[in-house]
Parts: C-alpha cells; sequence; structure tokens
C-alpha cells in the first residue's frame, strides 16, 4: 500500500507540474534571473476555549520560533498571520518559503532534530508540544505554492503590525497566458503604489484549486488599502493615457482571469516573523 501511495503522488504531482509547466515557463521567460521558490500555507484555527489568549500562545510559539524556526536554514523565511478581514475570524496562518520541493520534506526532519536538541528531555518536550497544540483545534489545510517574478519588498523591520491585504484571482486556464502583460502592469502601476511596502504573487502548485493566482499587499495600516484603489486608477491613465488603448490592454490583461477574486485581510504578528 505505501509503496502505492508513493506511486499515487508521483503521479500526481507530475500532473501538476506538466499543468504548471506552460505557465512557469512562460513567467520565466518574462523574468530570465527570476528563480521561483516554494511557499506552503497551513490555515489552523484557534481553539474556542475562553481560557486560551494571544499573549500565552505568543509566548508559546515564540519558544518555538527561536529554537527551531530561526536555526532551520531550510526554512528561507517564515511568517505567523491573524484574522483581520476574513469569513472566518478563527484563522491562524502559518506561512514558510523553501527554495525547492526537496527541502520541504528536508525541514521537517531538521525541525524534529532541532526540537530534541532544544528539549533534551522527552517528558519535557512533549509537554511544550502539548501546550502548544492547545491553542489550536485538530482542523487545518495546507497548500503548497510556487512564487512568481512579480514581487517587491521595501519593508523594514517593525514592532508594530503589518495589515496584508490577500487577492486570489481565478485563471481561466483556457490558453490565454500573456505574463508580459502581467509584468508590464507590475513595472507601470503595482511597484509604484506608494503606500505599499511589498508585494508578492503565487501560483498554485499544490492544494484544492489549480486555478489560484494570489497576490499579497503588505501596508502599514487597513486605511493605505483605501488609498491604493485610489491611486491604481491614477496610475493605469498615467501608464497608458490613450483610453482606447488602455481598455484594450485591461481587455487583453484580463483574458487570464475568470472576473471572480475573493479577499482578505490578515495582520503579522512580530516576532514571529523570519
Amino acid at each position: 500500500m505505501k509503496t502505492l501511495n508513493t506511486l499515487l503522488k508521483g503521479i500526481g504531482m507530475l500532473f501538476l507540474l506538466t499543468a504548471y509547466a506552460s505557465f512557469a515557463q512562460d513567467n520565466a521567460n518574462a523574468s530570465a534571473e527570476f528563480e521561483p521558490v516554494y511557499v506552503t500555507i497551513t490555515t489552523a484555527h484557534w481553539n474556542p476555549d475562553p481560557d486560551v489568549n494571544f499573549d500565552d500562545w505568543k509566548a508559546t510559539e515564540k519558544k518555538y520560533f527561536d529554537k527551531v524556526t530561526m536555526k532551520n536554514d531550510l526554512i528561507l523565511s517564515s511568517g505567523y498571520y491573524t484574522h483581520y478581514f476574513t469569513p472566518d475570524n478563527s484563522e491562524v496562518v502559518l506561512v514558510n518559503v523553501y527554495k525547492n520541493w526537496e527541502d520541504i520534506e528536508k525541514a521537517n526532519e531538521k525541525n524534529e532534530e532541532l526540537a530534541k536538541a532544544a528539549w533534551p528531555d522527552e517528558a519535557a518536550r512533549k509537554a511544550f508540544f502539548d501546550k502548544q497544540g492547545k491553542y489550536y483545534t485538530p482542523y487545518h489545510s495546507d497548500e503548497i505554492y510556487l512564487s512568481l517574478p512579480y514581487t517587491f519588498d521595501n519593508q523594514v523591520e517593525s514592532e508594530e503590525p503589518k495589515v496584508v491585504y490577500l487577492r486570489n484571482n481565478e485563471m481561466s486556464l483556457n490558453g490565454n497566458n500573456k505574463p508580459e502583460l502581467m509584468k508590464e502592469y507590475f513595472e507601470k502601476v503595482t511597484k509604484n503604489l506608494t503606500s505599499l511596502k511589498a508585494y508578492y504573487t503565487h501560483r498554485h502548485l499544490w492544494g484544492s484549486d489549480s486555478r489560484q493566482f494570489g497576490e499579497a499587499y503588505f501596508y502599514d495600516n487597513f486605511a493605505d488599502i483605501e488609498k491604493t484603489f485610489d491611486e491604481i486608477e491614477e496610475l493605469e491613465k498615467k501608464a497608458w493615457p490613450d483610453e482606447a488603448k488602455r481598455e484594450e490592454f485591461m481587455k487583453e490583461r484580463g483574458k487570464m482571469f475568470t472576473g471572480k477574486h475573493a479577499d482578505y485581510v490578515y495582520r503579522t504578528v512580530p516576532g514571529l516573523m523570519k
């Protein structure tokens, strides 16, 4: 059975990577120096027990973060995000970034080694993980994405939480991949948004919806999101002053997507960011 499961997993990965290949290759051509990274997103949920509070949770996760995550060089970056405006206020999202698929598995093994070194006494280690686990319900979901070249990061380290606007777009998957239009819009509009501190894009690789194309916008505060919406319109008019050409560009770029998207707003957790 184990051999069969391994084979099925391999076939599944081959199918996903094949489906992704044309889109990834087009984007690689659009940015020859870009090297994608693998992004895992785990969405957990708070334990509804009223005796569980944020300060206790953060202090416990901080111990694990400092003793394990920060010392694991296979984890390129990591961060916790909590609900701000989403359909589920129990969400706690953990995002980890890796160089490649193999490092995801290797990093899990190294986490175990580092945990044993941090808590060498087995009973003490079990007690810590039991305490860590009590903050969450048993239910969680996992997704894996591949990063795309449309990204920049002007963030500086801060003790104040950032606000993250996540927009999940639904791709049409109709063969109308035009990454050159994505790159042009990114260079002329997104990169020039004055309130935007960082911007990341990622494409579904392993998870529930193969159509997902995500955009993560980082801001200092919630009010800056609204400012951005106004500024986008101004930048679009500046980039394409001829209205007919602007409309044609947006129409062609829009063919990559179905027009359906979902919006989420989260907060970062200072002290739990790598």
